[in-house]
């Protein structure tokens, strides 16, 4: 059985399968965090949601990145992927808490781009540092 977990493909299919699952996870606290419907507005073309959520998506693909490249096993690299993902919600309420002149959420939800774009570089800009922390 251990010769089976070793091979290349079966572990490549076992983290790109966890890592699924952990995406949906995680982007559904982000939908109960955030005060808008992400799927909904993204379906209405809200552009600033999109990119707001494709920032997410590709800020968790990199820290999953860094976790599967440093980590031997599957559970440790899923341990990483969620101290990155909870890292990097710690950004979204910092981002939240330095811009008291208005809201980010309401911003994004009234399809503010400028904001839309400024969330989606925190969001993978945030994501190499916790990947180069995680390495």
């Amino acid at each position: 059985m251990d010769q089976f977990w070793e091979n290349r493909y079966i572990q490549i299919a076992a983290y790109y399968s966890v890592v699924i699952l952990c995406m949906v996870v995680f982007l559904a606290v982000f939908e109960v965090v955030t005060r808008y419907k992400n799927w909904e507005e993204i379906k209405k073309g809200n552009l600033a949601v999109a990119m707001a959520t494709g920032g997410k998506i590709l800020g968790l693909a990199n820290i999953f990145r860094s976790s599967i490249k440093d980590n031997n096993s599957l559970l440790e690299m899923v341990g990483w992927g969620v101290y990155g993902f909870v890292l990097l919600l710690a950004g979204y309420f910092i981002f939240e808490f330095l811009t008291p002149k208005f809201k980010i959420d309401e911003e994004i939800q009234n399809d503010n781009r400028a904001v839309g774009l400024l969330s989606l570089i925190i969001s993978i800009g945030l994501s190499f540092v916790i990947g180069a922390g995680i390495s």
